[in-house]
């Protein structure tokens, strides 16, 4: 299991190998987080990657690993820019939050829902995932609105789809954002949800437009 600066790392060495140019400073360059030499070591390891003098390449396994990584994160692009339809700047940096969080059946069903994308925003390649293979029609019914759940059940944040931006903005400041676990405590005589040992209320039309992934005991 990767840690998200490891899923950083193999992130910027596919980015730049799309650019054909896999030197360490390259790497650095467009890494969001700084790492050192024994992060790498530990990337060697693991034989996800190879380094040759100053240039690093993914070996098979970290291509693989590199590529779910990459498919999320273009996934997350798409659906912040087209369902919230967030500027470039907020979109960039929600979907490296939401990358890290996505669990793979989120994945296969916000693909479904985004309708199979082949292109993130910035006309990337999005990496085929296992439901676009069949063109996967349905979406999992386990991710609802909150405003589905039942008082007593919980719910991974997989995405929300605000009103309008200074909603959203304020959902994500009261820590309200995808990867985050809220239990709903009651319907009546006002929706309240539990999250991070904060009770909060929320207005009925806001928690309609809140998806979560919901969890069985097991999950939890």
């Amino acid at each position: 299991m990767l840690n998200e600066k490891q899923e950083e790392i193999l992130e910027s060495i596919w980015s730049v190998g799309d650019r054909q140019n896999n030197s360490l400073e390259a790497i650095r360059k467009r890494c969001t987080v700084k790492f050192t030499d024994a992060d790498l070591d530990d990337l060697e390891q693991q034989e996800l990657i190879i380094r040759e003098k100053d240039n690093i390449s993914l070996l098979d396994k970290g291509k693989s690993i590199a590529e779910i990584i990459i498919r999320r994160h273009r996934l997350a692009e798409v659906m912040v820019s087209s369902i919230l339809k967030l500027k470039q700047s907020d979109m960039e940096d929600i979907a490296c939050k939401v990358e890290h969080s996505l669990l793979p059946e989120v994945e296969e069903s916000i693909c479904t829902l985004l309708g199979h994308p082949e292109f993130c925003p910035d006309g990337k390649k999005i990496p085929r995932g296992r439901c676009c293979l069949g063109k996967s029609k349905v979406i999992d019914s386990s991710v609802v609105s909150l405003k589905e759940l039942a008082p007593g059940e919980s719910g991974k944040i997989t995405y929300i789809k605000p009103d309008n931006h200074s909603s959203f903005h304020q959902l994500i400041s009261f820590g309200l954002h995808p990867g985050v676990v809220v239990t709903l405590h009651r319907k009546n005589p006002a929706f309240c949800i539990k999250f991070e040992n904060t009770e909060l209320a929320l207005d009925e039309n806001v928690a309609e437009n809140i998806y979560v992934w919901k969890l069985t005991n097991g999950d939890l």
